[in-house]
């Protein structure tokens, strides 16, 4: 899965609080997966297909880009 939009990616609702997806679960299509803030707004990532989460390419906090790839999905 890509990015949408440019931001700061974040595994959690709340810091602290437990990961929404971690590596080796399976998701369904439209689950929250993470959180991009952008702009002081809070944006929520849903699956937009159904899989398991094989990779996780971006760090708790770390800046993304437009279309970069955040996670791997696989079967």
């Amino acid at each position: 899965m890509n990015s949408p939009l440019v931001g700061t990616f974040y595994v959690a609702i709340k810091p602290g609080e437990k990961p929404l997806v971690q590596v080796g679960q399976r998701v369904k299509t439209g689950d929250v997966i993470c959180i991009i803030e952008a702009m002081k707004s809070m944006n929520e990532l849903k699956a937009n297909q159904e899989g398991e989460i094989l990779e996780i390419l971006v760090k708790d906090g770390q800046m993304m880009e437009y279309d970069q790839l955040l996670f791997v999905l696989g079967d």
